[in-house]
């Protein structure tokens, strides 16, 4: 057998990209999922032990609920291989848990009795979705916004820092009118905020109740009890929402949520980083240089904008698996089926892949910094783009045919500063409208790009 390591791994998430995905590794691992059945288990028999109501399982004391606890403080990878050989004889994943604890119990005189409330009322998905929903919730608490958040927030400094350069526009890839590179960043900064606060709103659900969703067994057991309300109250323990309608499965509808939001962001990072790709090339922005960084292997001169290019190859991986997460999961024939369980555990690749391109990203502005010399110098040449404030003008006057007339001038070969002040200076307008448009120049016509920046910052 071939030794492990991040070199022999099939997935360059847990190869390649190992470092950038450590964090999620302690959430949606394989472990980690099994540990949450674990937690979840022991709480609900813990929970059960409370109820007056349920006379044949007592409320213990303290020295065997330290036990119980210590089940789950203790666990480690060793337990949880014992778990993976029973759920090889069992083929089913949520029963080796059961098995697992119960002969954990078995171990205790005074909860050996009693191990049949193990999983009391329960269906897989009662554990299973509960599990989820603790990683979700952990994950985009812990790592998704605070991602964003610092993307965004760099995103921030740039648009600040260079709120009143201006800059030439490109609309359909050619020369348009001007605005500043403080307005362009704040564009995305704008986009971005917009969906880390949507994020924040997402509810995380969960449910507890049963083969499909009635309280079946429960109410046939104990009739006198208030399951709904014990349910409720079991998931709200855990800081998730309580759904209280449901088939035997959470039918995952907040996961579409949650990872629309994602895929929503990712696209407007991918729109951020062919932008910044495309000022790299025009040389607005250079790129800081480590001492032995290599850009090409046989060009010396060339640094590629390879972070940026990674993002956006990793975002469209991280979205082609989020977008059909998201389909696949609302769907279930009838009660239930199996797609589901298959399907969620690719959770967390999707979002390790989002997870490298932000760090790539990250990587990339970092490395940024402006070529104001070029900025400058392309914009200050294009006296053409003043065309659009002069046949405005003229319009406010009413002068016929004002945008034909600059069409006509503006597709001369030679047009410069001196065409315009001449056609200007024949304009039947105001001599103080004259003067503003001859003393205008492309540097300066930016309307209130750096204004908008100023006044979104409160600067």
């Amino acid at each position: 057998m071939q030794q492990f390591s991040p070199l022999t791994t099939i997935s360059p998430l847990d190869g390649r990209y190992n470092r950038e995905t450590i964090k999620l590794r302690k959430i949606f691992s394989e472990y980690n999922l099994i540990k949450n059945r674990i937690k979840i288990e022991l709480e609900w028999f813990k929970k059960l032990s409370f109820l007056s109501s349920i006379t044949e399982l007592p409320t213990f004391s303290n020295s065997e609920y330290i036990f119980i606890d210590n089940i789950y403080k203790n666990f480690d990878l060793h337990e949880a291989k014992k778990i993976k050989c029973l759920e090889k004889k069992t083929n089913h994943d949520i029963k080796a848990v059961e098995y697992y604890l119960k002969s954990k119990f078995v171990k205790n005189k005074f909860l050996k009795p009693y191990i049949e409330f193990i999983h009391f009322g329960c269906t897989s998905d009662d554990i299973n979705n509960i599990a989820y929903a603790i990683m979700l919730k952990k994950s985009k608490n812990e790592i998704i916004i605070p991602y964003w958040e610092k993307i965004s927030l760099k995103i921030k400094k740039i648009s600040i820092r260079y709120k009143s350069i201006p800059m030439l526009s490109r609309t359909h890839g050619q020369p348009a009118t001007p605005s500043t590179i403080g307005k362009e960043f704040l564009n995305f900064f704008f986009r971005l905020q917009r969906q880390i606060e949507k994020l924040k709103e997402i509810k995380i659900f969960a449910k507890l109740n049963g083969t499909v969703g009635n309280y079946n067994s429960f109410y046939i057991a104990y009739p006198q009890i208030n399951w709904y309300e014990i349910s409720k109250e079991f998931i709200k323990k855990f800081g998730i929402c309580f759904n209280p309608i449901t088939t035997q499965i959470e039918p995952h509808d907040y996961i579409s949520e949650y990872f629309f939001c994602i895929s929503l962001f990712n696209t407007i990072l991918i729109d951020f980083n062919k932008d910044i790709w495309s000022y790299i090339s025009l040389d607005y922005f250079k790129q800081k240089l480590k001492n032995k960084e290599i850009g090409s292997s046989v060009m010396p001169h060339k640094i590629n904008p390879i972070d940026f290019e990674n993002s956006e190859g990793n975002l469209g991986i991280s979205n082609a698996l989020m977008n059909y997460i998201s389909l696949k999961l609302p769907v279930s024939r009838m009660q239930r089926d199996l797609t589901d369980s298959t399907t969620m555990r690719n959770i967390g690749v999707a979002l390790g892949y989002s997870v490298v391109s932000y760090e790539s990203c990250l990587k990339g502005i970092k490395k940024l910094y402006l070529n104001k010399k070029v900025v400058l110098k392309d914009l200050n040449n294009k006296w053409i783009l003043l065309c659009e404030a002069i046949q405005t003008v003229m319009r406010k006057y009413k002068i016929f045919n004002s945008y034909e007339k600059l069409k006509y001038l503006s597709h001369s070969s030679n047009f410069n500063k001196k065409i315009i002040n001449s056609f200007i200076l024949n304009l039947d307008i105001p001599i103080e409208e004259k003067q503003k448009l001859q003393n205008l120049t492309p540097m300066e016509y930016i309307g209130i790009s750096d204004i908008i920046v100023h006044k979104f910052f409160n600067l």
